[in-house]
């Protein structure tokens, strides 16, 4: 056997102090992204936490390329593209110290990074990449993805939207409807599947501003209010054959791909936005007086906050062991 536990192991079987990563084993530099993205949270989105909760997809612009001018969009990107290559261990800092703070820009950011921008930076040709990875990772280009359908969620393989090769096979000619389209409202690119011929399920790159594609209005939501959500509308799209994204009746293999990752990326932020109730929970117990004492002071409220603390050290340690 492996002196190093493979995959999740390390939480059925024994484990060496030796292997274990925590963030006290961050280097200087995860340290010094760390420091950059609370920079960013405190001086462009705590400031505007109101304003961020609610839709405005010129502020979600905005801010997204203030992100990308301090390279927060391009941590899983390769360095030839405008990326910075970074490891996994930073990539999920990003989205730790993203969720302990930043509201449904979270949301935003983090489709964008995920599963708005790794199928290409995965399974893009070279000049795919070329076309538009680097404006993916300044945040000039905004991605989204789509892969839900209004009768087709985790059971993606029942998905309707069609795509048939043009006479003269330059295009492919899509038609259908995608729902609940994070960032839709204001992306420059969408990540969507189709069957070709109605039976080969494939990826393709779809600009917005095609003929034929159309968005419908946004979403109410109970929670991250904040973030775009339309359904996107197909109606003879035509996506020159270039824009292939992987080999068709292969789609699947760049949804499942992308949508790991990003669920890599989504357990960080919740990471983050435990941590962040954390602290507001404690914030509290020591400002709220009963009976002459801090709640913090009792029993019943000290164990609840360390019930707290435990959870999310355990959830911190398996995330960052996981990526380490």
């Amino acid at each position: 056997m492996a002196d190093q536990c493979m995959g999740g192991q390390f939480m059925t079987g024994p484990v060496s102090w030796k292997d274990t990563f925590v963030p006290e084993d961050f280097t200087r530099e995860h340290r010094a992204i760390a420091k950059t993205v609370l920079e960013f949270v405190v001086g462009e989105l705590l400031s505007r936490g109101d304003e961020i909760e609610h839709v405005n997809n010129e502020l979600s612009r905005e801010l997204m390329r203030k992100a990308g001018d301090m390279g927060l969009l391009a941590a899983d990107v390769p360095e030839e593209y405008d990326g910075m290559a970074l490891d996994k261990i930073s990539s999920l800092i990003i989205s730790d110290i993203l969720g302990q703070g930043a509201g449904s820009f979270t949301v935003t950011e983090l489709n964008h990074t995920g599963i708005g921008t790794l199928p290409l930076a995965f399974f893009g040709t070279d000049d795919q990449k070329k076309r538009y990875l680097s404006g993916l990772s300044t945040g000039i280009l905004i991605g989204a993805f789509g892969l839900t359908e209004p009768d087709a969620g985790s059971d993606a393989r029942n998905a309707r939207t069609t795509a048939v090769l043009s006479d003269d096979g330059k295009y492919y000619i899509l038609n259908g409807t995608k729902a609940f389209i994070t960032n839709a409202g204001f992306a420059d690119l969408i990540f969507t599947f189709a069957k070709v011929n109605g039976a080969a399920f494939t990826a393709f790159i779809v600009e917005f501003g095609s003929e034929g594609l159309s968005v419908d209005a946004e979403e109410v939501k109970m929670g991250m209010k904040g973030t775009s959500t339309r359904s996107v509308i197909f109606s003879n799209v035509r996506v020159p054959v270039e824009n292939v994204l992987g080999e068709v009746g292969k789609g699947h293999i760049v949804a499942l791909n992308a949508l790991n990752m990003g669920r890599f990326k989504v357990g960080a932020v919740c990471i983050g936005n435990a941590r962040g109730t954390f602290f507001e929970a404690v914030k509290y117990a020591t400002q709220r007086v009963q009976f002459n004492r801090p709640i913090c002071e009792f029993g019943l409220i000290t164990e609840k906050i360390a019930e707290m603390a435990c959870r999310i050290f355990a959830g911190e340690s398996m995330m960052y062991r996981t990526a380490h």
